[in-house]
């Protein structure tokens, strides 16, 4: 039982840093200016949509994250 929670536990990890690294930060600087021109062809609706995903899928991992870390204090 232990090692399966372990094993969760790697896997929602790395999702997670996986999903915090894909985020877009606050301040774009030179790459937002970069970026702004793809913004411009692929249209701004998309961005927000992918961003309102990963954010999603980030508050999973932090919950799942949180329940496994939980879990794995309790099997010791």
């Amino acid at each position: 039982m232990r090692s399966f929670v372990i094993a969760v536990h790697v896997i929602v990890s790395i999702g997670l840093i996986a999903s915090i690294l894909l985020q877009p930060g606050k301040s774009a600087g030179l790459s937002g200016s970069i970026a702004g021109g793809a913004e411009t062809l692929l249209g701004k609706g998309k961005s927000k949509g992918y961003e309102a995903l990963l954010a999603k899928i980030t508050t999973i991992g932090a919950i799942g994250f949180v329940i496994t870390s939980v879990v794995l204090v309790l099997l010791q």
